[in-house]
């Protein structure tokens, strides 16, 4: 029986980060976001998968919930990343702009798209509010009403080639003195670019 028909409302969230060699720190990242603010295991939320390339330095941990759910755990994800990540030694051949580089979340089952977006906008406020120096771009379906595309904001924001990160100006948040990260919705699917000065 598929999960549309027993009612359930699902999303994921593919969570960028810019840690791949230090196991333990990934691990801890992926373990916030099942935890609620006691402590205790969210039964609505799991990770499904967690890949790190060592190369690049960067991970992506699936966490996948009901769509109420999904918000609160990639923020606690993202605060522990924040945490754990230094931007000013972190190396790696992939470019990224923050410790949280992207965060895109997609509907699953029982939700729209346009739901996603909102739960992006959320999260990006929420970032902005409990992460000081934080920077937050949207695209796609969180960044409204212009939509840009998850490439438009990447040329925008000079993501293969820019060095002066104080010319951005971000969605929400303060404008980034170092690298930063991104939250939108593209082809039905949503994220954040995010940045912590």
């Amino acid at each position: 029986m598929s999960s549309s028909r027993l009612g359930l409302r699902l999303a994921a969230c593919l969570l960028n980060i810019s840690e791949a060699r230090r196991k333990y720190v990934v691990e801890n990242i992926a373990k916030a976001a099942l935890l609620d603010k006691n402590g205790q295991k969210h039964p609505e939320v799991t990770v499904l998968n967690v890949f790190s390339d060592q190369d690049y330095n960067r991970s992506v941990i699936t966490i996948a919930a009901s769509v109420d759910k999904l918000g609160s755990s990639v923020l606690a994800a993202c605060l522990e990343a924040f945490h754990a990540i230094d931007m000013e030694v972190q190396e790696g051949i992939h470019p990224c702009l923050g410790a949280v580089d992207l965060i895109p979340i997609y509907p699953l089952s029982g939700v729209g798209v346009e739901e996603c977006g909102a739960v992006a906008r959320s999260l990006a406020q929420e970032l902005a509010l409990h992460v000081p120096g934080c920077s937050v771009f949207l695209f796609g379906e969180a960044d409204l009403p212009e939509k840009r595309s998850l490439v438009q904001r990447r040329k925008q924001l000079g993501w293969f080639t820019r060095r002066d990160f104080s010319a951005l100006e971000p969605d929400l948040g303060a404008a980034p003195a170092r690298r930063c990260g991104l939250t939108g919705s593209e082809y039905g699917f949503c994220s954040v670019i995010v940045s912590l000065t």
